[in-house]
């Protein structure tokens, strides 16, 4: 008999390829696992040309030298990194407890399921890809990786150097550069072993479906096995943050519009930053000093992976505590504390008060609502009733909305598409966007325009940013308190657990909560209006995280001990209620203690 003639190798390869580019082009659930491993396992490309492996380990071919390696990954945990629209994963040994879990493999697989996603997308063929990175220690090797998986699905890489988050978006939408999509490697302020992936297009920041679609594709490349983690040949370096800081400066010069010195807008202020070792050290030496500001006094403007002086993070209090300290010492105007990568900012006025969380909040209000008046600001859940009545007063109107910055500044794009201005979307974290900068959550941008402010208002002699916050009502008392969810439904429990609250609440014959009343706006869990007498209100708020298996409860008093007795009157409705899988006992440490 005549057997009929075997295709070759190539053809093979090529059919495969094929079987999979139809697969990806009908989403990820049609992604033929077969396919994905005989097509890995057949070859891997790297530095310009391909190998062979009949074995299931993971080849990484360079010119100069070829490793064989055995996978770590697997697929059921390159899902699970996924936090929200980013993910995030252990990437470096060190921390008791923590093993990792975002290594060079699953980077390569994520790096070649994005480059595949984004074909699809944008209906390209072929797309180029720029990658930067803060400076954590796990960040070369995670890059690396990523390029390699980004050239095997036959996209074009860019090595954008050190990075933000900002910059990285802007290499998107910036004319003669405009990537097809840009990744940043990043943690934001975890500590030293954490690193982790934003991703963007020229439409913005991706969301949680396309996050989920890419770690599907990752984990379908991660079993098939054969990932090349070597950087391939032909890698372009193209450093975007000088580029990125030159805008920053036009903006400046055009905004403050000086009529006397308009190239050097900031001469005769001086500004300090302090960068926690993080990307955001050239803002002191390529956007402010460029400017003629007197930068002198800047402190940890060095990038350093390990963090050593303290956690790049604007809500952190020591990170605060060492900017004010910045300031003072110098005697500086005005003081910038960025986190790590740069999409959260706070600053420190001349007299060391800490303007971060409601404060930012309140004085970006006061700067959009003069360009906007009657505008709406969108916020999440846990800002204070004072940033409430502060923006009301100013003219504009507040959407306390919920926790998670893209769910706030989704929530404002909506408002905004639908007619209803909101020039501004915030979180009290710090991450906040404008609907005038791409509605980028820009740490950055929102210094710039604090520091365009700053100067008009020295120039006109107008009270400083700082005494703008005077009228500003901060609570007396303020306290955060987290409970664990022993149930595999935690989302589910938890949201059993905000009814009973809401119906114990309402019932006016209980004999708890006889001063309380749900606010109007509960768009997250349930917050909870408190009389405390003579005029004050506090409030608690119980919501579920967005992610964990936890319960977060907030309290804010305007009278001294009022945290102390709201937590207890929700002590006891928790223990009268015996939810036998929550863990309350934080709520009780809160009265009980002395």
């Amino acid at each position: 008999r005549i057997r009929p003639a075997q295709p070759s190798h190539e053809a093979r390869e090529r059919r495969n390829a094929a079987r999979v580019m139809r697969a990806n082009a009908s989403g990820v659930g049609a992604v033929d696992a077969r396919a994905l491993r005989a097509t890995a396992t057949a070859t891997a490309t790297t530095a310009g040309r391909r190998v062979s492996s009949a074995s299931g380990s993971r080849i990484t071919v360079s010119r100069r030298r070829v490793r064989a390696m055995a996978t770590t990954a697997d697929g059921e945990r390159v899902k699970k990194l996924q936090n929200g629209s980013d993910i995030r994963g252990v990437a470096l040994e060190g921390v008791e407890g923590e093993g990792i879990t975002l290594d060079a493999t699953t980077a390569s697989a994520i790096g070649r399921a994005f480059a595949d996603w984004l074909m699809v997308k944008t209906g390209a063929r072929e797309v180029t890809i720029g990658v930067g990175r803060d400076p954590r220690l796990s960040g070369e090797m995670l890059r690396d990786a990523m390029f390699a998986g980004m050239a095997a699905s036959g996209a074009k890489v860019v090595d954008m150097g050190l990075a933000t988050t900002p910059a990285c978006f802007m290499a998107t939408v910036t004319p003669g550069v405009e990537y097809a999509g840009s990744v940043m490697l990043t943690a934001s302020h975890l500590p030293f072993n954490r690193n982790g992936m934003k991703f963007f297009t020229s439409a913005g920041g991706l969301d949680k479906p396309d996050i989920k679609d890419i770690c599907a594709r990752a984990a379908a490349y991660v079993e098939a096995g054969g990932l090349s983690v070597d950087a391939p040949s032909g890698v372009v370096r193209a450093p975007f943050l000088p580029t990125y800081a030159a805008q920053l400066c036009d903006i400046i010069r055009k905004g403050v519009n000086s009529p006397t010195n308009y190239d050097k807008p900031l001469s005769g202020m001086k500004i300090v930053v302090d960068a926690g070792n993080g990307s955001g050290g050239f803002f002191a030496d390529l956007v402010l000093a460029p400017l003629g500001a007197d930068t002198n006094g800047s402190q940890f403007l060095n990038p350093d992976g390990s963090f050593p002086n303290h956690s790049p993070n604007p809500e952190d209090k020591e990170a605060m505590e060492a900017g004010v300290r910045a300031v003072l010492s110098a005697k500086a105007d005005l003081g910038i504390v960025f986190d790590t990568d740069v999409d959260r900012s706070a600053v420190i006025d001349a007299s060391g008060k800490e303007i971060n969380r409601n404060k930012l909040i309140a004085l970006l209000s006061e700067i959009v609502l003069k360009e906007n008046p009657g505008a709406t600001i969108v916020t999440d859940s846990v800002t204070s009733d004072g940033l409430h009545k502060f923006i009301k007063a100013k003219g504009g109107y507040h959407l306390r909305f919920m926790r998670g910055y893209k769910n706030v500044i989704n929530k404002g794009k909506e408002l905004n598409a639908a007619g209803v201005v909101t020039p501004l979307m915030i979180e009290t974290s710090g991450h906040g966007a404008m609907s005038e900068n791409y509605d980028l959550d820009d740490g950055a941008y929102l210094a710039v325009k604090i520091i365009i402010e700053a100067v008009r208002r020295r120039i006109a002699n107008e009270p400083s940013i700082g005494q703008v916050l005077e009228t500003l009502e901060e609570p007396l008392e303020e306290a955060e308190v987290r409970f664990k969810i022993a149930d595999p439904d935690f989302k589910a429990y938890g949201g059993n657990v905000i009814e009973s609250l809401l119906e114990t609440v309402n019932d006016t014959d209980h004999p708890l909560f006889g001063k309380s009343s749900p606010a109007e706006d509960n768009y997250e869990g349930l917050r909870v209006c408190v009389d405390e007498g003579d005029g004050n209100k506090g409030w608690f708020l119980l919501r579920c995280s967005l992610h964990d298996p936890v319960m977060v409860l907030n309290f804010e008093s305007q009278v001294p001990g009022g945290v102390k007795i709201m937590a207890e009157e929700v002590g006891a409705w928790l223990i009268d209620q015996n939810f036998s899988k929550l863990d309350a006992s934080a709520v009780h440490a809160l009265y009980r203690a002395p």
